[in-house]
């Protein structure tokens, strides 16, 4: 019940400024909180009982992974912000008393379309927050506010989404808690990680325009896992197609067929991964925007090929760029290899804690 009560005082101290919820839930909270503790007070084993979660707004409370964390304990304070339906572009979020914020730069946005969630477990509100990752949604606010943000295998847990893009998941502030997040919903059907595994690095997957910082953060941080061989780099090189267009398709009109650019990156991944365990990448192109847009950068360029092919990826914390905004390292795996990403994760936190 404590627990409960001082993420409700923290959320409620914080949402004038934050705006990280579009709802929010008090009274059902603390009598979640109590029903909770008065089920461990009888023996009851709750894994997680009375940790305080936010859900993403678009994800319903009777959807798979609430309902599982829910059962395990959880708590839900609210629903988390996300952008307006109508922009073509998501990495915002809107509440009815204005945008939500960075936490760690107001003037900017914390990144989508899983805005509040992101924001929230960054200003320590909740530990957990669920989101949801069709083109980088989970990943690209987990790396502008400076957390992890896992987007798992495609059809590892269940989706709603018909095209097979988004997949559900989580965003939380270390690699212990999306272990767990993960191991709950997969009833602890996580594969072993190689001793050390062979990585390969990529600036912008043979596409993308990123910017320099950018680059140097996120590879700044991989050569820190090489360095204590935690990784060994093999030199590969990584050509994929821009996925854009295989993006958009899928989106508007699903088909059976896929598109030419979807077959292409599909076949040039599967051969990349015959040689090497683990991609690694920026999460983002560049920092994060003013709440008036991104203008035309692509925010999406290095996330969205992964929804197209599946692959699980996660976004780790890298460093800080100049503008004060976190950056994120991007890790990306063959499919059901979610635990070497955490692991990597965690030697990252290791040897960098932030």
């Amino acid at each position: 019940m404590e627990v409960v009560r001082a993420a409700l005082a923290r959320r409620d101290a914080l949402e004038p400024t934050l705006r990280a919820f579009r709802t929010r839930f008090s009274g059902q909270a603390l009598a979640d909180a109590a029903e909770i503790d008065r089920a461990v007070s009888t023996g009851e084993r709750l894994p997680l009982a009375g940790v305080p979660i936010g859900v993403k707004a678009w994800e319903p409370l009777t959807s798979f992974q609430v309902r599982r964390l829910r059962r395990a304990g959880c708590v839900v304070i609210g629903l988390t912000s996300v952008p307006g339906r109508t922009t073509d572009w998501q990495t915002w979020g809107h509440t009815d008393a204005g945008p939500t914020t960075n936490p760690w730069r107001p003037d900017r946005t914390p990144g989508g379309s899983s805005a509040g969630s992101a924001a929230a477990v960054a200003a320590r509100v909740v530990p957990l927050a669920t989101a949801t990752d069709g083109a980088g949604s989970t990943r690209i606010p987990a790396a502008w506010c400076g957390v992890l943000g896992l987007k798992p295998t495609t059809g590892r847990l269940p989706s709603r989404d018909r095209t097979g893009l988004a997949v559900p998941g989580a965003i939380t502030r270390t690699p212990r808690d999306a272990t767990l997040h993960l191991s709950l919903l997969l009833d602890d059907q996580l594969s072993h990680s190689p001793d050390t595994p062979t990585a390969t690095w990529s600036n912008d997957l043979g596409f993308a325009h990123v910017l320099p910082e950018q680059a140097r953060i996120a590879r700044s941080a991989a050569d820190r896992l090489a360095s204590a061989r935690h990784i060994i780099w093999t030199d590969l090189p990584v050509h994929l197609a821009d996925p854009e267009p295989a993006w958009r398709t899928l989106r508007t009109a699903p088909s059976s067929t896929p598109h030419p650019i979807r077959t292409l990156n599909d076949t040039r991944l599967h051969t990349l991964f015959r040689e090497t365990d683990v991609l690694l990448t920026p999460t983002t192109p560049a920092p994060p925007h003013a709440h008036t847009g991104p203008g035309t950068t692509m925010n999406v360029a290095l996330t969205w090929a992964f929804n197209l092919s599946g692959h699980p990826a996660l976004t780790i914390p890298a460093g800080l760029s100049p503008d004060g905004t976190p950056v994120g390292i991007q890790a990306i795996g063959r499919p059901h290899t979610e635990a070497l990403l955490l692991h990597l994760a965690s030697a990252l936190e290791t040897l960098t804690p932030w």
